[in-house]
């Protein structure tokens, strides 16, 4: 599952404990959040594991002043991206995503290795910059990102039988037909690092049902139009020999009010992936 959790917008005490009540409700095994909130004397990622039972890591933005200023000149309260898991997390690791000449808003990759059932399974969890005219930012933040996946995991140069695809999870900011997106799937334009392709898990979507994620609190926003924007995404590497990793389903989650407030003004995206040998077909025809 992957979530943004819109910071400390809005009512922020109110909606933590609406977050905390999806969460509980869908269970997820592996969670990548974005907008993340921390301080000196509380995590949000580290109150809602305790909540929920779960193993958690925290990336923190090294640059701060624009969610500060966001924030009424609050500088007591930082933002980040995180992973919760109810298995064992084996390690951790972050990288710097690039701003490309533009101004650095401190993006970050956080990537963490689940002691999963079936093998360890290889997440990540970002959240690339927003600005609509930064796309060219977003591109260079995808090829860091992707040379870190296959870094932490040399997927793109040989798939493993019996090992788990690495799953990318994040707020992206680029609807599915932005440069940046097909550049980090590489199955529509030359991938960002050679042999690495990652799924877009909407694939595996039941078309009929809404895909959008952005601003959904606001049912009167344009946004880029009156079609939803869909800007959440999980990634997952195409699996090795036995399906292993396989997307089973995708579908979109938290897209309602609990009590009459809005969790977030994103929704979150849930997938599930086949924990054993299945039978698959070429994904891509």
């Amino acid at each position: 599952m992957t979530w943004n959790l819109w910071w400390r917008f809005g009512p922020w005490e109110a909606r933590r404990d609406a977050i905390a009540h999806v969460l509980r409700g869908e269970r997820p095994d592996v969670l990548g959040l974005q907008e993340v909130w921390g301080s000196t004397s509380e995590n949000f990622a580290g109150w809602l594991a305790k909540e929920l039972g779960m193993e958690w890591a925290w990336s923190r933005s090294p640059v701060q002043d624009r969610w500060h200023r966001r924030n009424g000149g609050d500088t007591s309260v930082d933002v980040g991206v995180a992973v919760l898991s109810r298995y064992p997390i084996l390690e951790t690791a972050e990288r710097r995503l690039p701003a490309a000449g533009f101004p650095d808003d401190g993006k970050t990759v956080l990537h963490a290795l689940i002691d999963a059932p079936g093998g360890p399974l290889p997440f990540f969890t970002t959240h690339l910059n927003s600005g609509p005219a930064e796309s060219g930012v977003r591109c260079a933040q995808v090829r860091e990102l992707a040379a870190f996946v296959e870094e932490r995991t040399g997927w793109g140069k040989q798939r493993t039988r019996g090992s788990y695809p690495p799953v990318v999870s994040g707020d992206f900011n680029a609807e599915p037909d932005f440069d940046e997106v097909r550049l980090i799937g590489g199955y529509k334009t030359a991938p960002a690092v050679p042999g690495l392709v990652l799924l877009d898990a909407w694939r595996f979507a039941d078309p009929s049902q809404p895909h959008g994620t952005w601003d959904i609190a606001h049912r009167d926003s344009v946004n880029f139009g009156e079609r939803p924007s869909c800007i959440d995404y999980l990634f997952v590497g195409l699996p090795g020999a036995d399906g292993r990793g396989w997307v089973r389903s995708a579908r979109r989650a938290a897209d309602a009010p609990v009590d009459g407030v809005w969790p977030s003004d994103h929704a979150a995206v849930v997938a599930e992936l086949a924990t054993g040998p299945v039978l698959t077909v070429d994904p891509l025809g």
